[in-house]
């Protein structure tokens, strides 16, 4: 069984795993220049919070989770650390750039078709942190994350998942996305990465569970890629019903095995008004799926075989580093 890099270094077998969630998602300007911000940024404090709910998810039957939190999302990785050295929960981090439009300036005024011009380093930058690790902390990334939204495949998106799939063929890393379903959008992700030469089976389309298209999921799993279902709790895009309908017909229709279960929920943001956000999606937290989820996809016929396959041995297939393919990078370039 080939081992997974995590927060705490390389784990043989991930057990249970849910395949996007995130710890901490940060606003480094805000903090740094208002520090008195109500939502409060304590690290250890923080950190021992993050802890005490994956310790919950842990006795709720889930080992591990994957956080794609990447640059353009407040990702701080030392934080994430802390979390991982009071928690038997793997923690797996991500690399790779969030926008839905324009590249944060240090990318966007560098690079091809930018102001100023030059060599386009987010590739570098994302290999680094797979082969090297993350900043100075020495914790390695073992999935890259891009996105893409209603705005469509903007310039700036097409450059970070050009640069997403260069770095995929480099090191072999697996790839997860943030789509639009509503305007289909995984299609249009998975048309560029195989035109650059990524195997369409070491993708994810994330929240590809906000849509009730089953054609559209259905073709998103003919082309090869992975369905992220992995927004319960957030009903206000796609209803608690809508979710698990979705899931058991298309377990019934025998895709269990191109299917993985999560919430994209944060055990810290301050991005947000936490009382807010439980007040209007009080399902939206780590135990959703292993409370609520779970339970009425078994009611509903979903077999237990099918659940191991999309919490269990999904993950553990798509997590599985493979071998770079210097080949297809260099006729892609």
């Amino acid at each position: 069984m080939t081992a997974v890099e995590t927060v705490g270094g390389p784990v043989a077998d991930l057990g249970a795993t849910l395949m996007h969630e995130h710890v901490f998602g940060l606003s480094p300007e805000i903090l740094w220049n208002w520090p008195d911000i109500p939502e409060g940024w304590d690290q250890e404090r923080r950190a021992r919070e993050a802890a005490a709910e994956l310790d919950d998810l842990k006795r709720h039957g889930i080992d591990s989770i994957v956080d794609l939190t990447v640059v353009g999302l407040g990702r701080y990785v030392p934080a994430v650390r802390r979390v991982a050295e009071l928690t038997d929960v793997n923690i797996v981090v991500a690399t790779g750039l969030y926008t839905y439009d324009a590249l944060p300036p240090y990318f966007g005024n560098r690079g091809p078709g930018s102001l100023f011009g030059g060599v386009d380093r987010l590739a570098e930058f994302f290999v680094r942190d797979i082969t090297e690790g993350i900043g100075r902390t020495g914790v390695k990334a073992a999935v890259l994350k891009c996105a893409s939204d209603h705005l469509g495949m903007t310039k700036g998106c097409e450059r970070v998942f050009r640069a997403v799939a260069e770095a995929h063929l480099e090191t072999g890393a697996p790839i997860s996305t943030h789509s639009h379903s509503a305007s289909a959008g995984g299609l249009a992700q998975q048309r560029l990465l195989a035109g650059m030469g990524v195997d369409l089976t070491r993708v994810v389309i994330g929240h590809a569970g906000d849509s009730t298209d089953l054609a559209y999921l259905e073709e998103l799993i003919a082309n090869g890629s992975y369905l992220g279902m992995d927004r319960f709790g957030i009903d206000t895009i796609s209803s608690f019903e809508d979710r698990v309908s979705v899931v058991a017909e298309l377990a019934a229709r025998g895709h269990a095995d191109r299917m993985v279960l999560s919430h994209d929920s944060y055990c810290f943001n301050d991005r947000f008004d936490r009382d807010v956000v439980r007040r209007r999606h009080p399902d939206y937290h780590l135990l959703h799926i292993s409370r609520d989820v779970l339970p009425e996809l078994r009611r509903r016929g979903v077999t237990q075989e099918q659940i191991d396959l999309m919490l269990t041995v999904n993950p553990r297939q798509i997590l599985a580093r493979r071998g770079p393919s210097r080949e297809a990078r260099h006729d892609h370039r």
